[in-house]
């Protein structure tokens, strides 16, 4: 209804409504919660709105744009007909032959390069089919602390757990295990086999799971071992490996079963509070108290005592070797201790120190988190990196574009580092190195007063003294940042659940940053600067969403529209410009009866909603729809 107020959505679960999937993969969900089995997947796969929503899925997704083998990008699925292209992947699924993949070396930070196998745009198309009826029914399947690569997971979750281990239930010794290569190394039977136990049954389905492992390696050869990193299904099934890592761990302490069976009263966010069973084990077992904290290959044991770490450490080593085939690296896996030495996870290095007593006279350990050495030193480098790039230019335009781009590169590590406790300490480890170079490269152009026209760094940046300003553009400080507590993931959001996407809905009260972010790295380069600022302060004043439809915006759908058209004698200016969706866009200029009747569809507009589209078109000078 009009009066309604609508909730936020998270744009795949958008798209899946839209194209009616969304109860066909709640009951994915549900039935794979209940143990049940799955033996006609392929069948749901091909269904023409499955493949349409796997197309809009990666449609936007920036990797879209990067050719395979046969030179093919998104824009080259663009021109298909929509039932063709359904058609196609349909005969393509009957018997399926994946193309070659290209292979692409990445520079990692240690001077090496990390193998990259890109598959056809096609084939990704294909994936991201299987991908969507797969993750609902390995969803339920996998354990809560593996954050990595999983909707709704995040590093941040991952850091919030491990402090909560540290500092709460007081492990300070941690297992640290490196994996050798294990992308590279992933055994393909075994994982098929894994599948089947989590109840894909659809022996077709895993006949193109196969082929997709085996597909052949441009100028390599077809691989024997091994998940294609690049692959929109390859994180998915790595997880779906180390899913049987988690749970034998967790099966040695947290799921070990008790004579008693304790009824557990939930906490308001839906955690089961455990704490009988904990506590029955701890006093009448000699069982190893552990807790594991997994993102993709990268986990942490952590245990209260030495000797525990000890055991699990040389049992673990030999878990993975014999149950998984995977070997370890002798060099990177030990044993920290944290009151000692410091644990490096995701940019991060972790420590304890003492901080006054317990009322029973025991010293007081709290959880200290740093930013990883290496990681500092990156973000120095290339910091003063991008100042080098405005130091050399003199174009307005480029400078501009210059100077958006590092202001998102630094609020993009202050976002992602903000929650290691001595963030600010870290940074300013940096800020006279890279306050240095600004002044010496740009001295003669660097002004301490001006006015912040972007809403976001005025809010988050306006009352630091060391904002800069060049040409009347202000630069971000990198050492005005403050601390933020990571957050846990809630444990009823589900994108698969009704009420769990209630919970992510009210999640998305902010704005996106990495929509933010997007936008000052990618300016509209035939538009004026004001134009370029003012799209940026209107999509923070309007909070992310479309002025018409309401909808939470992603990077592709933001359209920054005028009022008053430039050809009408409008300009660029704040009152004369409004952040809408790119259908909405089109709707307001076009005069096209079959495009407005299908793009009205798409939409399906209020009452409301049509008045506030038929105002921007009186604007524009165009005519009011009547429906």
């Amino acid at each position: 209804m009009a009066n309604k107020k609508k909730p936020l959505k998270k744009q795949k679960i958008r798209n899946s409504e839209y194209y009616d999937m969304q109860l066909a993969l709640d009951e994915l969900y549900a039935a794979s919660v209940k143990g049940q089995r799955f033996c006609n997947l392929v069948e749901l796969i091909k269904r023409p709105e499955n493949i349409k929503l796997a197309y809009r899925n990666i449609r936007k997704n920036s990797g879209s744009r990067t050719a395979g083998v046969d030179n093919k990008t998104i824009s080259d699925l663009n021109k298909w007909n929509e039932n063709a292209l359904v058609a196609h992947v349909q005969r393509k699924l009957d018997w399926y032959v994946p193309n070659a993949v290209r292979r692409v070396e990445i520079p990692k930070d240690n001077g090496k390069t990390r193998p990259l196998g890109i598959p056809t745009i096609m084939d990704r198309l294909i994936q991201q089919c299987i991908l969507q009826v797969l993750e609902p029914i390995c969803e339920a399947k996998f354990f809560k602390r593996s954050d990595g690569f999983r909707p709704n997971h995040s590093a941040e979750n991952a850091i919030a757990q491990a402090e909560r281990m540290i500092q709460n239930v007081g492990c300070h010794y941690v297992i640290d295990i490196d994996i050798k290569s294990f992308f590279d190394n992933v055994n393909h039977g075994k994982l098929l086999k894994q599948m089947w136990t989590l109840g894909i049954r659809d022996k077709k389905l895993l006949s193109i799971i196969s082929a997709m492992l085996k597909a052949e390696v441009a100028g390599i050869g077809f691989p024997e071992k091994g998940t294609p990193q690049g692959g929109i299904i390859s994180p998915l099934l790595s997880n779906i490996v180390l899913n049987e890592l988690d749970w034998w761990i967790v099966s040695q302490w947290e799921e070990m079963p008790t004579q008693r069976n304790y009824v557990h009263r939930i906490y308001a966010n839906g955690t089961p509070d455990k704490s009988s069973t904990i506590r029955t084990l701890r006093n009448y077992t000699n069982l190893k108290e552990c807790y594991v904290v997994r993102y993709a290959d990268d986990f942490k044991i952590f245990c209260k005592k030495r000797s525990d770490a000890v055991k699990l450490f040389e049992a673990t080593k030999q878990w993975l070797l014999e149950r998984l085939g995977l070997e370890t690296s002798p060099e990177k896996s030990k044993i920290v201790n944290l009151k000692r030495h410091y644990s490096e996870f995701l940019g991060f290095k972790l420590k304890v120190r003492t901080k006054g007593k317990k009322p029973d006279g025991q010293p007081r350990y709290v959880v200290e988190v740093h930013i990883k050495d290496k990681a500092l030193l990156k973000i120095r480098e290339k910091s003063k990196e991008i100042i080098g790039q405005i130091r050399q230019t003199y174009d307005p335009g480029m400078e501009y574009r210059l100077i958006q781009k590092y202001n998102s590169y630094v609020m993009g590590v202050h976002n992602y580092y903000s929650i290691a406790t001595h963030v600010n300490i870290d940074f300013h480890k940096i800020a006279f190195d890279v306050k240095k170079s600004l002044y010496n490269r740009l001295k003669h152009r660097l002004q301490k007063k001006g006015q912040i026209t972007n809403r976001y760094i005025k809010e988050k940046y306006g009352t630091s003294r060391e904002v800069r300003y060049l040409n009347g553009h202000a630069i971000v400080p990198i050492a005005y940042v403050q601390h933020r507590v990571p957050m846990d993931k809630k444990s009823r959001v589900n994108k698969y659940t009704p009420e769990g996407r209630v919970e992510i809905h009210k999640n998305l009260a902010g704005i996106n940053m990495a929509v933010l972010y997007h936008l000052m790295n990618n300016p509209c380069g035939k538009q004026s600067v004001e134009y370029n600022d003012n799209r940026i302060a209107l999509y923070v004043a309007q909070k992310g969403k479309c002025a018409v439809s309401g909808v939470e915006l992603e990077a592709k759908q933001v359209d920054c529209h005028h009022k008053k058209p430039l050809v009408l004698g409008g300009n660029d200016s704040y009152q004369n410009l409004i952040i809408v969706s790119a259908v909405v866009h089109i709707l307001i200029h076009s005069s096209n009866e079959r495009t407005i009747r299908k793009y009205l569809k798409v939409l399906n507009l209020d009452k409301k909603q049509l008045a506030k589209l038929n105002k921007l078109r009186v604007m524009a000078e165009m005519l009011e729809l009547v429906f």
